[in-house]
C-alpha cells in the first residue's frame, strides 16, 4: 500500500491525521498541523493523539453518509438480507444492490479502505514512538496498548471486506490486504494468513500492556475489549476454543441490559452492557451525518422520514412475542410510543432500535462492542466444539431478552444455527451481517421477505462463492501503488 509520507498531524478538535492511502485524501484535510514528533513527544501528547484516533471513528469524511466506523457498520448490514430499504433512497444504494462491490471507482468501496488505513497510520505513530516518549511507563503502556487494538481492529475489518474468507485448516495464502506497520510503509498485499497472524500478535501485546488498566469510559479500550476483539477474530478463523475462552474473559464483570434499558434507544455508551462505543457530544456533532441521522427512527432527516430502516419480515416473524427484541421493531410501522415528525413515512417492520436525542438532534452513541456479542460468540464456538455447556451459555443470554425462553436441547450444528438466529436479531444494525454470511460461507437470500426488487436491483440471492463477496480494491489505491494487486474483476 502506498502511504503519502506526511510529517504532520492534525491538531484541531483533538483529531490527528498522519496520512492516508493516497495523496488526494490529504488534500481534503484541515490546514492546522503540528509535527508527528511533537504529537508523540511525551505521554500527554500520546493521549491527545489517541483521543484523535477515537474521534476519527465518528467524524464525517468525503460526504454526509461517510461518518466513520458507524457508516461502515451500516454498509455491512445493508449488504446483507436483514436490513430492508422501505423506499427509494440513494443512501448506500449501490451497496444495497451490490454494484459497489464490483466497481473499483465506487466511493462506497473507497470509504472503508481509506478510513481504516487512516486509523492504522495514526495508530502506527503511537505504537512506534510510545516507548521513546517522555512520561510514566504506565501511560506509555496504556496508549500503545490501545493503539495496537485500533491497528488490529482496522486490519481485521479490511481483510474481511477486501479479501477471500479465512478457511480454518487451509493455507490461506490468498491475497489479504497490505499490512502497514509503520507510517512509511509502501507494501503490497500480504496473505490472509499473515494478516491474521499480525492481528493476533497486536491483540496479544495489547492484552499484556493493558493489564490492570481501569478505563474512564467506554470510548477507551481496555483488556476486556482486547479479549473481545480476540474472540471476534478467532471466531472468524474457526479457532473455537480460543474464541470461547476470550469471549468469556471479555464479558467478565459486565451485565446484560434490563428489559427497560433494551427499549430505551441504544444511544448511551455508558449502558452497563456496552464495552466499547463512541459518545457523540454536542460540540462534536456531525449533524445530519451522525449515526442517528441514518439509523435512528425519530430524527427528522430526509432519509429517515422517507426511507426508515426495516427488519427482514421473515426474520421478524420468527421472534417470539415474549422477546423484548420484538418491541424494538414496529410490525405496523406506527411506532405509537415514540415521537415522529408529522410527515414521517410509515412502513411495516420499521426499526426503533436506535433513537436520536430528539427529532431535531441526531446524536446517537455508536456501539462497537457489547457483552451480548460475547455470550453469542462463546455459545456459537462451544456449539461448534460440541461442548456440553454451549446451550447453557446461550440460555443465560437469551433468558434476559425473553423470560419465556427455555434451555435448548439442540446440539452441534442445530445449536449453532440457533445461535446464528440470535445473532441476527440481537446484532441487527450493528454491522455484522455481511461478515457473518461471508465467514460461514453462506449465500445471501433476501427472497420471500419485504425487500423491493426495484431497490435491490433484483439482487435477491448471491451464491457463497460469488466474487462480489470480495470488494474490489479502490482504483485510486492501485494507481498510487502498483504493488497492490486487484481482486478478480
Amino acid at each position: 500500500m502506498k502511504i503519502n509520507i506526511s510529517k504532520y498531524i492534525i491538531a484541531g478538535c483533538s483529531m490527528i491525521l498522519l496520512g492516508s492511502c493516497s495523496s488526494d485524501f490529504l488534500e481534503q484535510s484541515p490546514t492546522e498541523f503540528i509535527s508527528e514528533g511533537a504529537a508523540t513527544a511525551d505521554t500527554k501528547a500520546l493521549f491527545l493523539s489517541l483521543n484523535g484516533i477515537h474521534r476519527s471513528m465518528y467524524i464525517r469524511y468525503e460526504d454526509q453518509g461517510q461518518t466513520g466506523v458507524g457508516g461502515i457498520m451500516q454498509q455491512m448490514d445493508i449488504a446483507g438480507e436483514d436490513l430492508v430499504y422501505t423506499a427509494s433512497n440513494l443512501w448506500y444504494r449501490s451497496v444495497y444492490d451490490w454494484t459497489a462491490a464490483s466497481n473499483e471507482n465506487s466511493a462506497e468501496i473507497r470509504f472503508p479502505y481509506r478510513t481504516f488505513y487512516q486509523i492504522i497510520r495514526n495508530s502506527n505513530a503511537i505504537i512506534n514512538n510510545a516507548d521513546a516518549a517522555k512520561g510514566p511507563q504506565e501511560d506509555k503502556n496504556v496508549t500503545k496498548g490501545q493503539a495496537l487494538l485500533y491497528r488490529a481492529f482496522s486490519h481485521f475489518q479490511l481483510v474481511q471486506i477486501y479479501a477471500k474468507r479465512y478457511v480454518n485448516g487451509a493455507p490461506n495464502t490468498q491475497d489479504g490486504v497490505p499490512l502497514v506497520l509503520t507510517t512509511q510503509d509502501i507494501v503490497g498485499r500480504s496473505s490472509v494468513e499473515d494478516v491474521y497472524k499480525q492481528i493476533n500478535a497486536d491483540i496479544d501485546e495489547a492484552i499484556d500492556l493493558l493489564k490492570g488498566y481501569k478505563k474512564p469510559n467506554n470510548s477507551h479500550l481496555d483488556s476486556g475489549v482486547a479479549h473481545g476483539l480476540k474472540a471476534r477474530v478467532n471466531l472468524v478463523q474457526g479457532n473455537w476454543g480460543i474464541a470461547a475462552d476470550n469471549a468469556s474473559k471479555a464479558r467478565a464483570g459486565k451485565n446484560l441490559m434490563t428489559i427497560a434499558e433494551y427499549t430505551s434507544g441504544f444511544n448511551n455508551y455508558a449502558n452497563q452492557e456496552w464495552m466499547w462505543g463512541s459518545h457523540i457530544v454536542e460540540l462534536q456533532t456531525a449533524y445530519f451525518a451522525n449515526f442517528g441521522g441514518y439509523m435512528s427512527r425519530n430524527f427528522s432527516s430526509t432519509v429517515i422520514r422517507a426511507c426508515p430502516k426495516a427488519i427482514n419480515s421473515k426474520l421478524y416473524d420468527l421472534i417470539p412475542t415474549t422477546d423484548v427484541r420484538a418491541a424494538i421493531f414496529s410490525k405496523t410501522g406506527q411506532h405509537p410510543n415514540i415521537v415522529l415528525v408529522s410527515n414521517a413515512q410509515k412502513f411495516p417492520y420499521t426499526s426503533q432500535k436506535f433513537l436520536s436525542v430528539s427529532t431535531g438532534d441526531s446524536r446517537c452513541d455508536v456501539p462497537y462492542m457489547r457483552a451480548a456479542e460475547m455470550y453469542l460468540i462463546e455459545a456459537e464456538a462451544k456449539a461448534r466444539l460440541g461442548a456440553t455447556d454451549a446451550a447453557q451459555v446461550l440460555f443465560d443470554f437469551v433468558k434476559k431478552r425473553n423470560p419465556s425462553y427455555v434451555l435448548s436441547t439442540k446440539t452441534g450444528q442445530a445449536l449453532a444455527d440457533e445461535v446464528m438466529f440470535q445473532r441476527r436479531i440481537e446484532l441487527w444494525g450493528e454491522g455484522f451481517r455481511f461478515m457473518d454470511l461471508k465467514r460461514t460461507n453462506s449465500a445471501l437470500d433476501r427472497s420471500g421477505a419485504n425487500h423491493n426488487s426495484i431497490y435491490t436491483g433484483n439482487v435477491t440471492t448471491v451464491p457463497a462463492n460469488d466474487k462480489r463477496w470480495q470488494w474490489l480494491i479502490p482504483r485510486s489505491e492501485i494507481n498510487a501503488n502498483p504493488l497492490v494487486k486487484q481482486n478478480d474483476l
